[in-house]
């Protein structure tokens, strides 16, 4: 299992983009968490409220997952990052099987 931690710019972004994901198998779960960012950009310190989505996959979907992503997410630069997990418990590698669209 992978966890990938994506930043969508509101909530509606996040919707969408989890639904695409899970209609197309390349994601078994998405959680959101409600978040306020203060980050630097274009040389500027900014602040937003975004939404962080911890989405529950397989590092093999990873390419496929950024690319559709990137047909809906409204940054041209958005934050996608793959955090591995090491172990899982039987029932949830049997969950991912099942949902996750295989090779």
């Amino acid at each position: 299992m992978t966890i990938l931690y994506l930043v969508a710019a509101n909530e509606s972004e996040a919707d969408e983009i989890a639904a695409s994901l899970l209609e197309q198998k390349l994601i078994a779960c998405a959680k959101k968490f409600e978040t306020k960012s203060i980050f630097r950009w274009q040389g500027e310190i900014k602040k937003a409220s975004e939404v962080i989505l911890l989405l529950e996959t397989e590092d093999r979907l990873f390419d496929e997952i950024e690319k559709e992503i990137a047909k809906v997410h409204s940054h041209k630069t958005f934050v996608l990052a793959s955090i591995p997990t090491d172990k899982v418990s039987r029932g949830v590698k049997e969950w991912l099987e099942e949902e996750l669209k295989q090779p």
